[in-house]
């Protein structure tokens, strides 16, 4: 019997000390964004990525989301709050922060891209190879686009160059800004969450958006007429986005529980995270737009080739900002994120 209750001892300090060093490594971080829970970038990007890492980790690794800025705060704020440990994790756009990282901006310059999957991979190679210092504050999961952004318009459509005037068009960032002032339309730049009250108060007249934000903000209930680019086509331009990380927080995790995240992080992410904007975001888009009977109105090409002459007008201006940022040769930044997009858009699928 002695011998016994020694052994049911021994067993339950076991116990006890597994359980504890199981709570000791036991991590729950928390993820901040911008956009609602049911949103795209909730609901399959970020959620199904966070469930595989807990998977993976045997519940070690545990994630709270806070969508629609529930820990506080403004968009624009969210690199910060990464930076600071307000959030452990932060998906946000880093082109709220106009002129921070201008790197990260050639992505968003008009007519790069026709997919975001090579272009999230072209991204995240670029930043890997030249970022370093732009995103020092933080450490990154992923990079990627949104699907391109068209045209929403609540009163009429836009099909030609002549359209744009007299139009007050919600933009993003400071590239989205001279493009829309360059094309003939008066440019208001607002974060994503401001833009249904503005269209519904007349403080715009539509705006520049992916279909990613329609369903979040049911701009298919504020717009009647959607312009897409051509087929085949590149878009407008996209929307440059990045997962980062607190680099405190990441540093502090045991190195096997790092490795899970290591493992679920960089280019492969960035590349899912683009097919999804790719593929199922255009889809519900457009289901959305045409149960309201909305119209959507695809550019011909020789209409689009008058609108990228004029974006093309901007690159001078992007290879000055990052020159003086102190970085050398912009004209070659800029070229290497052309021939990676490129060489990404060879890879897929036709």
């Amino acid at each position: 019997m002695h011998k016994l209750s020694k052994a049911l001892l021994t067993l339950l300090a076991t116990s006890v000390m597994t359980w504890a060093n199981a709570d000791e490594a036991e991590v729950t971080l928390k993820v901040h964004h911008f956009l609602p829970a049911h949103s795209v970038t909730q609901a399959d990007f970020l959620k199904p990525w966070a469930e595989k890492i807990t998977a993976e980790s045997n519940g070690r690794i545990q994630f709270q989301f806070y969508p629609s800025m529930q820990l506080g705060g403004t968009p624009p704020q969210l690199i910060d709050q990464a930076r600071d440990g307000v959030a452990d994790i932060v998906w946000t756009l880093p082109g709220y922060t106009s002129g921070r990282f201008p790197l990260a901006s050639a992505f968003e310059m008009p007519f790069m891209s026709r997919s975001s999957e090579a272009s999230s991979q072209a991204m995240w190679d670029f930043l890997e190879a030249h970022g370093q210092k732009e995103f020092a504050d933080v450490h990154l999961l992923a990079t990627h686009l949104t699907d391109g952004a068209l045209l929403h318009t609540a009163k009429k459509p836009v099909r030609s160059l002549a359209d744009f005037r007299g139009l007050k068009l919600r933009s993003a960032n400071r590239i989205s800004t001279k493009l829309i002032s360059m094309l003939g339309a008066t440019p208001v730049a607002m974060p994503v969450p401001q833009v249904p009250e503005a269209l519904s108060k007349g403080v715009v007249d539509g705006a520049v958006l992916p279909w990613d934000v329609v369903p979040a903000l049911k701009l298919q209930e504020l717009v009647k007429y959607h312009t897409e680019m051509a087929p085949g086509q590149p878009a407008l331009m996209h929307t440059a986005l990045v997962l980062a990380m607190n680099p405190a927080k990441y540093a502090s995790l045991p190195d096997d529980l790092r490795k899970i995240i290591d493992d679920n992080s960089g280019r492969e992410l960035s590349r899912q995270a683009g097919h999804i904007w790719d593929t199922n975001v255009i889809e519900t888009g457009h289901q959305l737009a045409q149960s309201r009977g909305n119209e959507i109105y695809v550019l011909p090409a020789e209409e689009q080739a008058k609108w990228m002459a004029i974006g093309r007008k901007l690159d001078n201006d992007w290879i000055k900002e990052v020159e003086s940022k102190g970085n050398d040769n912009g004209a070659a930044l800029l070229q290497e994120v052309r021939d990676l997009i490129e060489s990404y858009n060879a890879k897929l699928p036709h």
